[in-house]
């Protein structure tokens, strides 16, 4: 039973990103990929450990080494992606990023073979064949199991910002779904995911983790795939929200932002503050008007009673938090209007917009 502990969450500040990609043929379509570029081939040094497939054989996982600063993180992002091109190049694949591929149908693609994944096929059935979803994680270490639980309590309110900005998966099956991240809508059909209840400290959230996996609810604590979560075996507050991206600078902004959040809430948990403790449900409204309109949501203000607009907000927290990557995320074209428009012009633009 694998199950984390309170003892991991003992280091302040350091930074991790994993993202999904789609890999693709030489026309930029998802194809089966992952067991030659994970298990037949060996992968270059910067890869090593850090490679691995997710539940479609279209569908791969780069994760950075640790890092301890913006500096390296970008870095890293950057040189992670480069080995990945290239390893897949070098196989006769491309690579592509979205929150969900335009030209995924799920009924068409392969699954892994993985136990793991086979084992979710069969409890969860529908939901999770067709979850042809790709993301973006951000990890902030913190060194206080409360004070973990605490921040991904309160940080919470921010996602929905994350996940408006970050929209990129309007076409699912090649259908367009009028959402702005459909893939956030097909993600939350899988069980414990979405927006996440507030959790009292520590304690209640690893008991709430025992119990779903002693009553085998979940395989492993890993199986509780919700927006933001206190992670119990690196030790940090993982942020699940955006789509995944084609851009590395649209992904650092993520990471400044997140960063940023996990910083000044670790002062106010240390200043004594309560919080705010938001119910769940106005929360999952925002996260449905993000998901729904992206760029052009209004949201409903930290304090629940107003709504304002995307640009508003963003140009709050920009000024409140002093970083600048998610005010140049707004100000620049959406990935949902961006997928729009080239698809007008064909896909084959389309499918070569979302490429590495």
């Amino acid at each position: 039973m694998e199950l984390g502990s309170a003892d991991a969450f003992d280091q302040m500040g350091t930074l991790g990103v994993e993202e999904e990609f789609f890999v693709v043929d030489e026309q930029g379509r998802p194809t089966a990929g992952t067991d030659t570029l994970v298990y037949d081939a060996t992968p270059p040094a910067k890869l090593d450990g850090k490679l691995d497939h997710e539940l479609f054989k279209s569908i791969i996982e780069t994760q950075t080494p640790t890092c301890d600063s913006l500096a390296e993180t970008r870095e890293q992002v950057r040189e992670v992606r480069a080995a990945l091109v290239d390893h897949a190049e070098r196989h006769g694949y491309q690579i592509a990023a979205a929150g969900l591929h335009p030209l995924a149908e799920w009924r068409d693609l392969d699954h892994a073979s993985k136990p793991r994944y086979r084992a979710q096929l069969d409890r969860i059935q529908y939901p999770q064949h067709r979850n042809t979803t790709a993301g973006l994680h951000v990890h902030v270490g913190v060194d206080d199991a409360d004070k973990a639980t605490w921040i991904a309590n309160e940080i919470r309110w921010a996602l929905p910002v994350m996940l408006a900005l970050s929209a990129n998966s309007p076409f699912w099956n090649g259908f367009d779904t009028g959402l702005a991240s459909a893939r956030a809508k097909i993600f939350e059909n899988l069980p414990n995911t979405g927006m996440p209840t507030a959790f009292d400290d520590f304690e209640t959230y690893a008991d709430f983790e025992r119990t779903m996996v002693e009553t085998e609810s979940i395989s492993d604590r890993g199986e509780l795939w919700y927006d933001v979560r206190p992670h119990s075996g690196h030790g940090t507050v993982e942020v699940r929200t955006p789509d995944g991206q084609s851009d590395p600078e649209r992904v650092l902004a993520f990471v400044e932002y997140t960063e940023a959040l996990v910083t000044d809430l670790a002062a106010r948990y240390e200043d004594g503050e309560s919080g705010y403790r938001h119910r769940r449900e106005p929360l999952d409204e925002n996260k449905w008007r993000a998901m729904r309109h992206g760029h052009d949501a209004e949201l409903l203000d930290r304090e629940l009673e107003h709504a304002v607009s995307l640009g508003e907000l963003v140009d709050r927290e920009a000024e409140r938090l002093g970083v600048t990557g998610i005010r140049e995320l707004y100000d620049s074209e959406s990935g949902a209007s961006r997928q729009r428009r080239l698809h007008e012009t064909g896909l084959d633009a389309l499918c070569d917009a979302l490429l590495l």
